[in-house]
């Protein structure tokens, strides 16, 4: 999953049970929602191989046998206690994130599948991705990954550069690399590869090459990061030695024209597709969609007619699994109150490179769109935005600044 970071809000709450919670949360409020937004459900696996030096996420290295029984019973546990808060509302999409998902013995993949597929209604049509490691690839399992209703893998490649690879942390190779997108062809026919640039010491012509090699095995869908120092990580306290500001602008130019080129769409931030190859989970997100997130750690965004809700789990695996036997897994809970609205929207909604429709901020927000005018006036006199009737969407500028961009929403 991309993770989303949001401000605070004034608006906060204890955790409860979430009946209580469901019951409070239907009664009258600020906002008026004419309809609820599409609704995705993300699901968090806590453990990797080996924490990575520049990865910031709620992931644990793997020590001993893993829990694997006693968490998939708190995940189902965790989604029964979350049932109130979202009765009635089908699932489109689901996102199996981490961590490294791809750890999941196939008969525990199984089980959650069945899990949710009994508890939840689910879309016809729904995506469900699974994020995937080289180094935990292996043909056969990866087959009954898909036997149980997996249609789509995300796959961590990062770079296809051993010396790279190396020098980011990661347990695979430049050949497990290569072989996993091999496994991912041969079993599935949706796939992401996230690739990372401006990595340690790379040269304009390394980033190109990786690029280029990603681009020969045609993925439908690419996820190209630059590289930050995230707080909190190896990196941040031992930073290595990075490519510049101009190189890493030349790095993005060339990742634009190659993926063009190749016929790729850039319709957000770090995300490059095939036609009708977007994928739909993390659109919900930018479009300010609606998701429940369970496991350790997880996030959810849960829309009500008068009020929209978000959650955060108990991080540590440990302490999710207890809170969930207790009944209530929820660390800490609040409203996305009126002063913030408008910039959690636009946090999100200003990373797709086509924009948004003005209507679309009075259906996911309840408010009118002249609670943002000022700024928007403010970011289109400076050459950040573009807007008409129809669409409101960041300019090249926009694009480039974005933080900027989207900071001048905190005072909206």
């Amino acid at each position: 999953m991309i993770p989303i970071k949001v401000a605070g809000s004034a608006v906060k709450t204890e955790p409860r049970s979430p009946a209580a919670s469901a019951l409070q949360y239907l009664q009258p409020g600020a906002l008026n929602l004419a309809a609820l937004p599409p609704l995705s459900l993300y699901i968090h696996y806590p453990w990797c191989v080996k924490k990575c030096p520049y990865c910031d996420f709620n992931s644990h290295e793997a020590r001993g046998e893993l829990p694997e029984e006693a968490y998939l019973d708190a995940l189902r546990l965790d989604l029964e206690q979350s049932l109130p808060l979202i009765w009635g509302r089908k699932i489109y999409t689901i996102f199996i994130g981490g961590g490294t998902p791809s750890l999941m013995s196939a008969k525990g993949l199984d089980r959650l599948m069945s899990d949710v597929r009994t508890l939840l209604p689910l879309d016809v049509d729904a995506e469900v991705t699974m994020e995937a490691n080289p180094g935990t690839f292996e043909a056969e399992k990866f087959k009954s990954f898909r036997a149980s209703g997996i249609n789509r893998l995300s796959i961590g490649i990062q770079s296809f550069s051993g010396k790279h690879l190396k020098a980011l942390g990661r347990i695979h190779d430049d050949n497990e690399a290569r072989r996993a997108v091999e496994i991912a062809h041969a079993n599935f026919d949706n796939f992401n590869l996230d690739l990372m640039y401006a990595l340690p010491s790379q040269t304009l012509e390394e980033a190109r090459h990786d690029l280029e090699t990603a681009l020969s095995f045609a993925p439908p869908h690419l996820s190209l990061y630059h590289l930050t120092m995230e707080p909190n990580t190896l990196f941040a306290k031992y930073p290595p030695a990075l490519p510049d500001d101009d190189a890493s602008a030349d790095m993005q130019d060339m990742i634009a024209l190659e993926t063009a080129a190749a016929g790729y769409g850039h319709y957000e931030v770090s995300a490059y597709a095939q036609p009708g190859r977007r994928a739909k989970h993390n659109v919900n997100y930018w479009e300010f969609g609606d998701y429940l997130g369970i496991g350790a750690g997880a996030h959810s965004k849960i829309s009500f007619p008068h009020r929209v809700l978000r959650q955060a789990r108990y991080k540590q695996p440990k302490a999710f699994i207890e809170a969930a036997r207790a009944g209530n897994p929820v660390q800490e809970e609040r409203e996305i109150g009126r002063a913030d609205m408008g910039f959690e929207f636009m946090l999100n909604t200003l990373r797709l490179t086509e924009g948004f429709s003005p209507n679309l901020f009075g259906e996911r927000t309840g408010m009118g769109i002249n609670a943002i005018e000022q700024t928007l006036n403010a970011a289109e006199a400076k050459g950040l935005i573009y807007r008409d009737h129809k669409i409101i969407r960041p300019t090249e500028l926009g694009q480039r600044f974005l933080n900027d961009l989207q900071e001048m929403f905190l005072s909206a």
